[in-house]
């Protein structure tokens, strides 16, 4: 196999000419071109041979090429079918690669990795377009505690979930084009168990939604709004008083394990 070329920018303009390939925004498309960048993806994920690494949008195969010579398996996932045959040419040295084009969302993940990898664990490798970030991992935690604007319900599922860690900040010119805001390099690291003991996890992510879908409202008001939770005020007044909190607070100041405190006393009352 040969090595990576693509992490070069003058190759990546070169294969984007060569194909006369045109970004398209609705895939939020930015191709990392900074090799040292890439480098450090592939080392925070500890990549072995005896790994199966799902790569969601390999773009022009930059990465891929990087997961490839690490792995022993890489399935890429590519919804752009114009960046195809690209692909089978950027990727045609690698016998390890599977690229499959469809939307991710849509793809049987559960059925690849059983099919291919006898549904052992695998390593999840993306450089992630920010408008899908959400519904493909849940959120990305991003460091923020309570209290912080941007600290919400996507932070606390990967906080249920995994270890999540900041590997490193990429600027904007690590990417072409230029995306108008900085990026970062995260590893979650799933849990062995979850941080925080919940009577009802679906139940407890209901609470969670309902007090981040209405940020201008109290957390009792935002939980006595929502159909989900069909609970009287009175009784979701009394549980969040139960936390040390007062009437007015918001969701937002709420910690995860306030949040599994929160949701195992309300379960408990909505049996009765």
């Amino acid at each position: 196999m040969s090595k990576p070329t693509l992490g070069n920018p003058q190759n990546t303009i070169e294969i984007l000419q060569k194909y006369h390939f045109n970004f398209q925004k609705k895939f939020g498309q930015n191709f990392l071109i900074d090799t040292h960048v890439l480098e450090k993806i592939i080392s925070a994920a500890g990549i072995t041979k005896d790994d199966m690494v799902l790569e969601i949008g390999p773009g022009i195969g930059t990465m891929t090429q990087y997961l490839a010579e690490a792995a022993g398996k890489v399935a890429a996932v590519e919804i752009d079918k114009n960046l195809i045959p690209i692909l089978e040419d950027t990727l045609s040295e690698y016998d390890n690669v599977m690229v499959i084009n469809d939307d991710v969302l849509k793809v049987d993940i559960r059925g690849l990795v059983e099919k291919e990898n006898g549904g052992r664990p695998v390593k999840v490798v993306a450089n992630l377009p920010y408008y899908i970030t959400t519904p493909i991992i849940m959120g990305l935690f991003e460091g923020n505690g309570p209290g912080n604007k941007d600290y919400g319900a996507l932070s606390l599922a990967v906080q249920y979930y995994a270890d999540p860690y900041i590997v490193a900040n990429v600027p904007p010119n690590c990417f072409m084009p230029r995306p108008k805001v900085g990026s970062a390099v995260i590893r979650l690291t799933r849990h062995a168990a979850p941080p925080v003991k919940v009577d009802n996890e679906k139940w407890m992510f209901d609470i969670i939604r309902a007090s981040f879908n209405q940020r201008r409202k109290t957390l009792a008001n935002g939980l006595s709004n929502s159909d989900k939770i069909d609970l009287p005020k009175d009784v979701i007044t009394e549980a969040i008083a139960k936390l040390g909190k007062g009437e007015s607070v918001r969701g937002e100041s709420l910690s995860l394990e306030e949040f599994a405190a929160l949701s195992n006393d309300l379960w408990e009352k909505k049996g009765r």
